[in-house]
């Protein structure tokens, strides 16, 4: 059984399939994960042109289906990974058991929540520079975030981009040291401390930002409010905030470290649990790339594989 519909997901089912183990891959609301947030995939092999994220999925998911993959649309309310065969419930009623199980549910990038963001998503919105930064070439765009995630983006879009502004809501910046001299000594990088983002605007896309600076504050002496209500000129809007994983599920059989990522056996899918095993975002805090998120499901059918046949 396979949970997930992402690249890895799909791409374990076609190297499970083919290897003819008979998977079932439980397809969640969202088909193609994380990245069917992205407009353009233009950084995957194989596709010269580029090509559109839902074209890309539907691509992987005819190739698992033409080699015998099953699919389950729904979403898995529980699992038992302590007995054999695992025990796996899509929507609270339909059972489901498997020998193995690989887990490919993804992460899911954070948003700061205002609704602005979301009529952007897409146009503007993003939530990865390494995946659409180059659309911006010689463009402006605004990085969110003070820490290491946030600075290391800003310095690869100041590669590409006219200019950068990072929108930090404290008065310094969380990331280490050497990050924060990147960022600082980098004179395509302006830095916006103690603001705020109130909405985004512009026509069909994002052409701009409202700002709030120092929100909350008064003055010491009257009282007066000190926020300031400030506007910058962006064609790009990316979000560094951090990442959720979607594990929460599993909490109480696989090993996740502090955010919620599973924890698996070195450079391997194994997980703690014989038989399951982890691929794509749901155990990758650092890349969070199609590509190496497919290239993950590839092992962990593989070593699904082995798992069977030694049982």
């Amino acid at each position: 059984m396979i949970i997930g519909s992402g690249p890895a997901g799909y791409t374990a089912a076609i190297y499970a399939s083919r290897a003819n183990l008979a998977p079932v891959l439980i397809e969640g609301p969202q088909l193609g994960g994380q990245l069917t947030t992205t407009t353009e995939v233009e950084n995957f092999p194989g596709y010269p042109d580029g090509v559109e994220p839902f074209t890309m999925m539907d691509d992987m998911r005819r190739q698992a289906e033409r080699f015998g993959t099953q699919f389950v649309s729904g979403i898995v309310t529980k699992v038992d990974f302590s007995v054999h065969p695992k025990k796996v419930w899509v929507e609270d009623t339909d059972l489901y058991e498997a020998d193995a199980v690989i887990i490919a549910t993804g992460a899911s990038a954070k948003y700061l929540g205002i609704e602005s963001e979301r009529t952007y998503r897409g146009r503007g919105v993003s939530a990865c520079a390494t995946c659409d930064g180059f659309f911006y070439r010689k463009k402006t765009v605004a990085v969110v975030g003070g820490g290491d995630t946030a600075c290391e983006e800003a310095n690869y879009l100041a590669g590409l981009c006219e200019k950068v502004y990072m929108i930090v809501r404290k008065p310094y910046l969380r990331a280490s040291e050497i990050m924060q001299q990147r960022v600082l000594n980098n004179p395509k990088i302006e830095v916006l401390f103690e603001h705020n983002t109130l909405r985004l605007t512009g026509e069909g896309k994002v052409q701009g930002a409202d700002l709030i600076y120092r929100k909350g504050a008064v003055s010491d002496q009257d009282g007066k409010s000190l926020e300031e209500i400030r506007h910058i000129d962006i064609d790009g809007f990316f979000l560094a905030i951090g990442h959720h994983p979607n594990t929460e599920l599993f909490k109480d059989f696989l090993t996740r470290d502090a955010e919620g990522y599973i924890i698996v056996d070195g450079d391997s899918p194994r997980t703690n649990v014989p038989g399951v095993f982890a691929a794509g975002d749901c155990a990758d805090p650092h890349y969070r790339q199609a590509i190496v998120a497919a290239g993950s499901g590839a092992k962990a059918a593989i070593e699904a594989d082995k798992y069977l046949k030694n049982l």
